[in-house]
């Protein structure tokens, strides 16, 4: 149980992150930015957008609590949301939208706000990984389970981080075609989890007024 738990959440927030998929918009918003700039960049927004997705990690339950939301309706709202991404990576909108917000920053002056938008929040720290923290947080089997979640979280944004250092030269490696197949087949997988959330929401809710 603990280690499937450990291999779902890995899945999601692998692919609700995407750190492949972030390598081409790295190199977009950081044009014409140095080596050390670049690390620069890169180091702050996993810096924030690690400490965004910590912050509801630890306070999102109670965050549900305060608004008067049941768990069960946050997973299979969380869920639902969860299966838009995956529609857009599917059909290829999310890869697009990824390109407008590099767009809306690839002229900007002082490159290092780049690190908080659009890379920290809202393409690694965004409405999907969000929810997906809050679930899995609301899943996790007991303190070990939090721990190894955290322990996840801490490794897809690690590994992000590298991915943002190689960049080029895994823009140039994969090349657009790859990065398609890619990018959809990991879609399809976020499609599935996103779809045994939604249930495992419904199932909750009729037990609790039923």
């Amino acid at each position: 149980m603990f280690i499937e738990f450990l291999i779902n959440a890995f899945a999601m927030l692998f692919v609700t992150i995407d750190p492949i998929g972030l390598a081409p918009v790295f190199l977009a918003v950081t044009a014409g930015a140095s080596s050390i700039e670049r690390r620069q960049i890169a180091i702050k927004a996993v810096i924030i957008s690690g400490v965004t997705l910590l912050a509801f990690f630890f306070a999102g339950r109670q965050l549900l609590e305060v608004l008067g939301i049941s768990q069960a309706a946050f997973q299979v709202a969380g869920g639902l949301l969860l299966f838009i991404i995956a529609v857009e990576m599917v059909f290829e909108h999310r890869q697009k939208r990824k390109a407008e917000s590099a767009e809306k920053v690839a002229e900007q002056e002082d490159l290092s706000q780049t690190a908080v938008f659009p890379l920290a929040i809202p393409l690694i720290a965004g409405p999907a990984t969000i929810s997906a923290i809050i679930l899995l947080a609301g899943q996790a089997p007991g303190l070990t389970g939090q721990m190894g979640l955290i322990a996840i979280l801490l490794s897809v944004l690690a590994l992000s981080f590298f991915v943002f250092l190689l960049a080029a030269r895994i823009d140039k490696l994969l090349g657009p075609t790859v990065q398609l197949i890619i990018t959809r087949l990991f879609g399809v997988i976020l499609a599935a989890l996103s779809v045994q959330f939604v249930a495992d929401g419904i199932f909750s809710l009729i037990e609790i007024h039923s």
